[in-house]
């Protein structure tokens, strides 16, 4: 049976002398007395390691930070005597430290700080552009050859993020037609202008609300999966496997996914409507005696079908707003599970975030054009 042998570390004149096993085992002992021993103040220090016996890279981490410690200080440190072997576990450490060293931010000032985030923030801006580019390249080689889309995996797409989120879908819009309708009519019986609740509704619904309340819900549930999906791929090394194969990752996974929430989100939205629009029907009827003959009578006539139109129109923008910056954030996955979830989480941020802007920027210009 072996035993430990004692690791020592001590100083005489401008020497330190280390002896022993210098292993994980005795590194808290090493460490402690480190930390209580006295250095000397000579510029010049020579560190004997010549009667270490033992050494692991607990050890070696521990020699190597106590020598940078001294160098930091302006001393002047060599080693000598250590056996080959154990030289050889140092001057990996060394060369791994190095690799890993960041510059204390404290350091660095607020200018050098501020450019290197812009420089940050320049380089994603060129990167998306690129990823947008080469995307509308590859949907525009796809069209022209229809053949080479994957419709099966397209499908797929549309059962998964359209079929499969009607449930939730319809029961958030109904509610949201419920509040409107609820908060509204407070207000018109106060003026007994009941019949104007049809207005409220269905202008607000069928115009704005429907198509960013689905947009949201499926940037939350479908564009999280798609960083997700594609980031899981990425650090299994699987898209690697399919560059191999000569298989470009764009047409596999990108476009799928654009194209089947070009098709799914549209429809998601005229269901939205629908189910939005009978929730405000259900307290019209319930609050302002106004039944649903006269509700669809109003409806007919208030709500142009331009509303519709417009708010239909916004849901192939929004989806491909959605589709790509999921898949994007998914691409940009370098690390491992936390790069995963920390990607994702992005992914629904800058989704639900671009999605209000472009809505915003639409409502501001049909304003301007008297739509």
């Amino acid at each position: 049976m072996l035993v430990e042998q004692q690791a020592t570390i001590s100083v005489s004149d401008n020497v330190i002398h280390c002896r022993g096993a210098w292993t994980l085992l005795n590194v808290t002992e090493l460490e402690r007395c480190s930390k209580t021993l006295q250095w000397p103040d000579a510029p010049e220090l020579l560190c004997d390691a010549g009667e270490v016996a033992a050494m692991d890279t607990g050890g070696a981490l521990l020699l190597y930070r106590n020598i940078e410690r001294l160098r930091r200080t302006g001393r002047n440190v060599s080693l000598h005597g250590l056996k080959p072997e154990f030289a050889e576990l140092v001057r990996l450490i060394e060369t791994s430290a190095s690799r890993t060293q960041v510059a204390d931010p404290r350091s660095v000032g607020w200018g050098v700080r501020v450019t290197q985030a812009i420089r940050r923030k320049q380089d994603a801006v060129i990167h998306g552009l690129a990823f947008l580019g080469e995307t509308t390249v590859t949907l525009g080689r796809s069209l022209l050859r229809p053949r080479s889309i994957r419709w099966r995996a397209l499908l797929r797409v549309i059962e998964l993020d359209g079929v499969r989120a009607l449930p939730i879908t319809g029961l958030l819009t109904f509610l949201v037609g419920i509040v409107i309708a609820y908060q509204g009519a407070e207000q018109l019986r106060k003026f007994g202008t009941n019949i104007f609740i049809v207005d409220l509704v269905g202008i607000s619904l069928v115009r704005e609300i429907s198509p960013l309340i689905v947009a949201i819900l499926i940037a939350g549930r479908s564009g999280s999966a798609y960083a997700a999906e594609i980031g899981t791929m990425k650090v299994t090394e699987e898209l690697d496997a399919v560059r191999t194969l000569g298989i470009s990752p764009i047409n596999l996974l990108v476009l799928p996914r654009s194209l089947a929430l070009v098709i799914a989100l549209p429809l998601l939205t005229v269901y939205a409507d629908v189910l939005g629009v009978f929730g405000g029907m259900l307290v019209a009827t319930s609050q302002l005696n106004v039944s649903f003959t006269e509700f669809l009578a109003r409806f007919e006539e208030a709500v142009a079908v331009r509303h519709f139109l417009i708010g239909l129109a916004k849901a192939p923008f929004f989806a491909m707003i959605i589709a790509m910056v999921g898949c994007y954030q998914g691409l940009q996955i370098r690390g491992g599970v936390d790069d995963v979830g920390r990607h994702t989480t992005i992914a629904v941020v800058q989704s639900i975030f671009l999605v209000i802007v472009f809505d915003a920027i639409c409502s501001v210009l049909t304003n301007w054009w008297d739509l």
